[in-house]
C-alpha cells in the first residue's frame, strides 16, 4: 500500500504579460526509487512562448489538461506534433523545442529510466529521441487520465490519483534488472568519468552485452548515459551560480576538459556554454574564461 503523502508545495510568479504556478510534490516511499517528482503546472502568457528543453537523467511524462503543447522534433524548429491526452518523451542526445500560445496545465512526471522500462514494459531504445502518445503505451481503460486528473479539486487530489495509477502498474510489472541499477550508480558516483570497459568488468560482463542491457533497460548506451550525467552535474553547477571558470567546472563535473565540455554543451543545448549560463542563470555573470 502507498504511505500517505505529504502535501504539495505550490509556487507562484508574475510578471508584466505572465503568470506561473508550480505545485511540487516528492513522491511516497514506495515510489521514491522510480519516481523523481511530481509537477503540477499552470502558465499563462500574453503571448505565445516557446522553451528549449535540454536533454536530462530522465524519461518525462506530460499529462496535459488542455490545450496542448506544441513539441518539435528533437534538435528541430520545424517539425513539430501535438500529442492528445498527454505524451512521454525519451532520453534523447539533444534539445527539444516546445511552443504555447499563451496557456499551459498539466502535470510532469519525471521517472528514472528503469521506472519507466518497469511501468511501460518496453525496450527503452524505441523511446531514445522520440516523443510520443501517452495513450499508446498504456491500457485503454488508462487513456483518459489527465482528464481525471483536470476534473480533480486540488494539486494534491491529482497527485493521489497519479500515485494510484503508477503504483498499480508497478507493483504489477516485472523488477527492474539489478546489474543495471548497479551500473547506474557506479556512473553517477564517478560523475560520468569511468572506464567503461573496467565497468563491464566488474559486471562479468562483455562491452557488447553490458551496452545491449543499456538499450533495453536506459534507452542509450553507457557512454551516452555518462555525457549525460556529465552535463547534468555542470547545469546544476550553473544554476547553483558559484563563480568558477569553465576550466574548473570541466574537473568538477567529470569533464576530460573545457574542450569537451563545450562540444557536450553544443551538442544538447544547440549553443555555447556562455549561451547555456545565461539561460539558466539569469543575472549571473559568466565564469572567466
Amino acid at each position: 500500500m502507498v504511505p500517505d503523502p505529504t502535501h504539495a508545495r505550490v509556487h507562484t510568479e508574475a510578471a508584466e504579460g505572465w503568470q506561473w504556478e508550480l505545485a511540487v510534490r516528492p513522491p511516497s516511499a514506495a515510489l521514491a526509487p522510480y519516481v523523481h517528482e511530481l509537477q503540477g503546472y499552470v502558465e499563462r502568457s500574453s503571448g505565445p512562448l516557446r522553451r528549449r528543453e535540454l536533454p536530462g537523467l530522465h524519461v518525462v511524462v506530460i499529462l496535459e489538461f488542455e490545450p496542448r503543447l506544441r513539441v518539435y522534433a528533437n534538435g528541430q524548429e520545424t517539425d513539430h506534433a501535438c500529442y492528445a491526452g498527454g505524451f512521454v518523451a525519451g532520453l534523447a542526445g539533444t534539445f527539444t523545442l516546445t511552443e504555447h500560445f499563451g496557456l499551459q496545465a498539466g502535470i510532469q512526471l519525471n521517472l528514472h529510466p528503469l521506472g519507466a522500462r518497469r511501468l511501460f514494459g518496453l525496450p527503452l531504445h524505441e523511446l531514445r529521441g522520440h516523443t510520443v502518445h501517452f495513450r499508446d503505451l498504456v491500457a485503454p481503460s488508462e487513456r483518459g487520465l489527465n482528464e481525471q486528473l483536470a476534473e480533480l479539486r486540488d494539486w494534491d487530489a491529482r497527485f493521489d490519483r497519479l500515485e494510484h495509477f503508477l503504483w498499480t502498474r508497478l507493483r504489477e510489472a516485472a523488477a527492474p534488472n539489478r546489474a543495471v541499477a548497479w551500473a547506474l550508480h557506479r556512473i553517477d558516483q564517478a560523475a560520468g568519468a569511468i572506464d567503461l570497459e573496467a565497468l563491464a568488468a566488474e559486471l562479468g560482463y562483455s562491452r557488447k552485452h553490458m551496452i545491449a542491457l543499456f538499450h533495453d533497460q536506459v534507452g542509450v548506451p553507457p557512454k551516452l548515459w555518462a555525457r549525460l550525467v556529465r552535463f547534468d552535474r555542470l547545469r546544476r553547477a550553473l544554476s547553483a551560480g558559484a563563480p568558477r571558470s569553465w576550466a574548473e567546472l570541466a574537473i568538477e563535473c567529470g569533464y576530460y576538459d573545457q574542450a569537451h565540455l563545450a562540444r557536450d554543451v553544443r551538442q544538447f543545448s544547440g549553443g555555447p556554454p556562455r549561451q547555456l549560463l545565461e539561460g539558466l542563470v539569469p543575472g549571473v555573470l559568466a565564469p572567466p574564461e
